[in-house]
């Protein structure tokens, strides 16, 4: 029986992030995508327990099995980033914020649609 919405390790995350990106995949494609980081049966091994956790969905295609995952990348960074303003910021959105911007250079146009979307959510758009 799978189990659902179980938080990705992160080298699940590395395998969602493929599939995001390139669509349902094959454990060979993805294995090459990720560059080799791992030996290919570690990778498919992994794939198999994203499966069984609920991570991703396996098709049956002749002799190859069809990857696909199961959540959007939207919705898993949301649940990873309400996770880490949790436990690293003390549940402070402000908090969380102020570290990201202080921790690398942005440019003026991130800026710029940062302080748009800060107008949006206070006019009750978002």
């Amino acid at each position: 029986m799978k189990k659902q919405h179980q938080r990705p390790t992160e080298k699940e995350l590395e395998i969602l992030s493929v599939l995001w990106e390139e669509g349902p995949s094959t454990v060979k494609q993805v294995h090459e995508l990720m560059g080799n980081t791992t030996g290919y049966t570690t990778t498919l091994k992994i794939m198999q327990i994203m499966s069984e956790k609920g991570l991703v969905n396996r098709e049956k295609e002749g002799r190859i099995h069809i990857y696909s995952a199961v959540a959007s990348a939207e919705n898993t960074g949301g649940e990873l980033l309400n996770r880490l303003k949790n436990m690293a910021f003390g549940g402070s959105s402000m908090r969380l914020v102020m570290g990201a911007l202080g921790n690398s250079k942005s440019s003026k146009q991130e800026l710029r649609e940062i302080r748009e979307y800060i107008e949006k959510l206070e006019k009750g758009e978002e």
